[in-house]
């Protein structure tokens, strides 16, 4: 057998592994699963080629931004995309991660960078605590008067008479 025989076969035996891993609904599975990582790797990977030296301080802002993104793709993914009634702030986080990054790790530490991310942190706590409050406050206030109706029923006053 000779090296172009061998190397067709191997060709053919891949092309055929490749086929049948799809009719069987694995690379479907893993594109449904796992596509947030196309997000968050890149993310990750410009921020490693800013701690490489390759690429300049402005580049961890999208880098940031799409780690950020890409933590909650992949959360609301796994978790349900239910859970993006909560995580939707973060979206705003993103972007505050993302230029903190720069302020910290840039030659000229640019202020503007870092009192947009710090408006942009508060935005996101604020709208948060409200979504939290929103969504689970009707628990918070069924639990206050369940406490107050209880006060009333067993305590017990003391009579001066």
């Amino acid at each position: 057998m000779t090296n172009k025989q061998q190397g067709l076969g191997i060709g053919i035996l891949f092309v055929g592994i490749v086929i049948l891993l799809g009719k069987l609904g694995v690379f479907n599975f893993i594109g449904e699963v796992f596509w947030p990582l196309f997000i968050l790797i890149p993310g990750i990977l410009l921020q490693f080629l800013y701690f490489s030296r390759v690429l300049p301080a402005g580049i961890l802002i999208p880098a940031g931004i799409l780690t950020t993104y890409g933590l909650i793709f992949l959360i609301c993914n796994l978790a349900g995309w239910e859970s993006l009634q909560y995580l939707w702030p973060f979206f705003i986080f993103g972007v505050a991660v993302g230029l903190y990054e720069y302020y910290v790790f840039s030659q000229d530490r640019p202020h503007g960078a870092y009192i947009a991310s710090l408006i942009l942190t508060i935005i996101t706590v604020v709208f948060l605590a409200a979504t939290l409050l929103w969504t689970i406050g009707i628990y918070f206030i069924a639990i206050g008067l369940i406490v107050v109706g209880l006060v009333l029923v067993f305590w017990k006053r003391k009579s001066k008479w």
